[in-house]
């Protein structure tokens, strides 16, 4: 019996940004360079098949600093960053640490700190309990920094005084969302001082335009990536809204639910920032092993960004982990 036809729209840029690669690379550098165990202070990057990789080659994943044992052996930052105190509390104990922060995200801490020296209130526009807000919300002593998550959190926020405000936003936010949250704060407070440029990676953006280009035509979209991704989410979430029958999140080709793909039916395939390659491509071969797939990619950006690894590896070859 021949198989259904289906096209599959391969959304482009997707998968891994700058700041992703560079934290895993700092990771894999620092095991050639010093060898195992290498502790990582949370996942490096959102991404169970990746995390699960570093570790096969020696890599040790912890929640805290209180878990690792006395040690040389370098300490990583993950790519989300942490608050203040955690490199304090590194420094005390006289760990190694490589931090392998995104420089977005550094770039974002430096604003808030900016702004409160210059005796602003700080907003932040972000999801509570991620990685990053916890880590940009740690760099301002506590209560000195306000999340902002949602419009109506927007509407209801009572500054100190609203002619001394400034927000910084999460860079892997819904950009929509941030614009609409953006905007009423901006409305209610004329002088509030913002980024001359959203916060919002340019990654976290291109991925969203691209999925938005492929979304109207799709009967039902594919985001490969973890569900605690919170870039991954948002694609699912702007695909949706773009008009998109179907979408949801898989972490594997083993996620899909096959007996939505109709004969004919045309499929969008994304990944989120922190999603590898191998993965988009192990769910294209099993498209194709189960339906006759003429493959479609959409290119609405071209990306060239890199971000230097930390001087303590500079002097190991990018290609050591291989």
């Amino acid at each position: 019996m021949p198989h259904k036809a289906i096209t599959i729209l391969l959304a482009a840029p997707r998968g891994f940004c700058a700041g992703v690669d560079r934290a895993i690379k700092i990771v894999e550098l620092a095991l050639a360079k010093f060898g195992s165990p290498v502790y990582v202070r949370h996942e490096i990057v959102h991404n169970r098949y990746v995390v699960d990789k570093l570790r096969e080659k020696g890599a040790i994943f912890v929640e805290e600093l209180d878990e690792i044992p006395v040690t040389d052996q370098p300490v990583i930052f993950s790519a989300h960053g942490v608050a203040k105190v955690v490199p304090e509390a590194a420094k005390s104990r006289n760990l190694f640490v490589i931090d392998a922060t995104c420089p977005l995200v550094f770039k974002v801490h430096f604003e808030a700190i900016r702004h409160h020296e210059h005796g602003l209130e700080v907003l932040l526009i972000g999801h509570a309990g991620h990685p990053e807000v916890i880590g940009t919300m740690g760099q301002l002593p506590p209560g000195t920094v306000h999340l902002i998550e949602t419009v109506g959190d927007a509407h209801a926020f009572t500054p100190r005084d609203p002619t001394k405000l400034a927000y910084v936003t999460q860079t892997t936010l819904s950009v929509d969302d941030t614009a609409e949250i953006s905007g009423v704060l901006r409305s209610r407070f004329p002088g509030i001082v913002h980024p001359p440029k959203e916060d919002i990676c340019y990654a976290t953006t291109n991925r969203q335009i691209a999925v938005k280009e492929i979304a109207g035509r799709c009967d039902v979209l594919f985001v490969v990536g973890a569900t605690y991704s919170s870039n991954s989410m948002r694609l699912v979430e702007v695909a949706e809204r773009a008009g998109c029958k179907k979408a949801m999140l898989v972490q594997r080709a083993t996620d899909i639910p096959w007996e939505i793909i109709e004969d004919g039916a045309t499929v969008g395939l994304s990944a989120g920032a922190s999603a590898p390659e191998v993965l988009v491509n192990e769910v294209i071969s099993a498209l194709r092993e189960r339906f006759d797939a003429k493959l479609e990619t959409v290119t609405t950006a071209e990306e060239n960004v890199a971000f230097n690894i930390p001087r303590a590896l500079r002097d190991i070859p990018v290609d050591a982990n291989t």
